[in-house]
């Protein structure tokens, strides 16, 4: 039985990687470490199928130490100990290198057990992870390790792999070939960044051709059948979901409406309705704010009517909330008002209420001196009359400053008149 395609293309040296030009590119840091000879402890973070694995074989071979290789969500500690016995082998003298492949998944007990063994140099650790080390892994094992961030591959570089598969494919073949030229530029496109997911459609593409007297036939419809949402990386608990969101905001706040779609429609189309509505209702308050008061009120309208329709039909509403704060006025006045309260409140403490503000509303309470010397400000002109309302230990304290839109500089000259008028 002949192995995977994927397999068969895996390429063995750093020049046949395909991406990662940022870490493996001449002269980038992980390929001079790589050309030193000498192997530290690594970690490879990144999304499946973009050469985490082929580079840790590839090391292994040009060291000339053993590979040994576990998975995270299947090792014991005894499969630990066993690696580090390796050294004792023939094939081990020249040192171990200990590839473990989702290490996220060890427990605690497990990556202490680790620790022990590469920080006596027993054996070099390269270890990879889906998920972002720095909330996953044990900050010991961080600490005598190097991350390295491997990215998803741009289409640009999978469509020279694709090309290259299909050609292994048709040598090996007796049959005629007719492929739409445009096949396997869609396959690089629809893969999400993911070479092996790339590959493993071309091979699907070219077992599931059509025959027909003239040979083989590979159209685009093809890859579009196989591909499906392969090209949607997304993982509501994973990185990637934080990821759109965040872009999703910063999107939103930098008023890039094109941009701020396009992520909304990746979150959709994933058919997480929940979090896009969620997050808009903090923009709302976040970045539009007391720059336009009302889109609160009308983004939570759109929130309703989307989780009341459900999706597909809920695209639409929310469309309409996103193109409404994207082009609305922005003001971070109010988060930074409270944040600036927050912080007061933790570094000075809460302070005692004053006396006249405190509840009068029982008996004994003019004993004590509450509620005595409060001016109610609505029997004052213009409903506003000055008191102190911070703590005695607070009363020079301000959060707010007034933003410079339109909306909140009306506000500021209302207040300021009030004040002018009560002196």
């Amino acid at each position: 039985m002949s192995s995977p395609l994927a397999d068969r293309l895996r390429p063995d040296s750093l020049y046949d990687v395909v991406g990662q030009s940022h870490i493996l590119g001449e002269g980038a840091m992980l390929r001079r470490v790589i050309d030193s000879g000498s192997v530290p402890n690594m970690i490879f973070y990144g999304p499946s199928g973009v050469g985490k694995t082929t580079v840790a074989r590839i090391i292994a071979q040009s060291t000339g130490k053993k590979l040994c290789r576990l998975n995270g969500t299947t090792a014991s500690t005894a499969d630990l100990r066993d690696v580090v016995s390796q050294r004792d082998t023939i094939d081990g003298r020249a040192g171990v290198i200990l590839y473990l492949d989702e290490i996220q998944y060890l427990n605690k007990k497990q990556q202490q057990t680790l620790l022990e063994f590469i920080e006596d140099g027993s054996v070099t650790l390269i270890a990879s992870t889906t998920e972002n080390p720095y909330f996953y892994i044990y900050n010991a094992i961080l600490s005598r390790a190097t991350v390295f961030e491997f990215k998803p591959v741009e289409p640009c570089e999978i469509e020279k792999a694709v090309r290259r598969a299909f050609d292994i494919l048709i040598s090996d073949s007796s049959e005629d070939v007719n492929m739409e030229d445009e096949v396997p530029a869609h396959i690089a496109r629809t893969c999400g960044g993911d070479v092996r997911k790339a590959l493993n459609a071309a091979e699907l593409c070219w077992l599931g051709a059509r025959r027909e007297a003239d040979g083989r036939h590979i159209t685009a419809q093809d890859v579009l059948e196989v591909s499906q949402r392969s090209n949607m990386r997304y993982d509501r608990d994973g990185d990637m979901h934080y990821d759109i969101l965040s872009a999703f905001q910063k999107s939103i706040r930098g008023s890039d409406e094109n941009a701020a779609l396009h992520y909304l429609a990746r979150l959709l189309d994933a058919g997480d309705l929940l979090s896009p509505c969620r997050r808009l209702l903090i923009i709302a308050a976040e970045d539009i704010g007391l720059a336009y008061p009302q889109a609160i009120a009308i983004v939570k309208a759109c929130v309703d009517s989307a989780v009341q329709v459900g999706l597909p039909e809920a695209q639409i509403a929310l469309s309409q909330a996103v193109i409404l704060l994207c082009t609305a006025p922005k003001s971070n006045s109010a988060i930074n008002a409270i944040a600036a309260a927050m912080q007061d409140l933790r570094e000075n403490g809460p302070g005692n209420i004053p006396d006249h503000l405190r509840d009068g509303h029982y008996a004994g309470a003019a004993k004590l001196g509450h509620a005595i010397g409060y001016k109610y400000a609505h029997d004052y002109p213009g409903h506003y009359v000055r008191q102190q309302y911070l703590p005695d230990s607070l009363a020079d304290r301000r959060y707010y400053e007034f933003g410079e839109n339109k909306v909140e500089q009306a506000a500021k000259q209302y207040r300021d008149k009030l004040i002018e008028n009560s002196e």
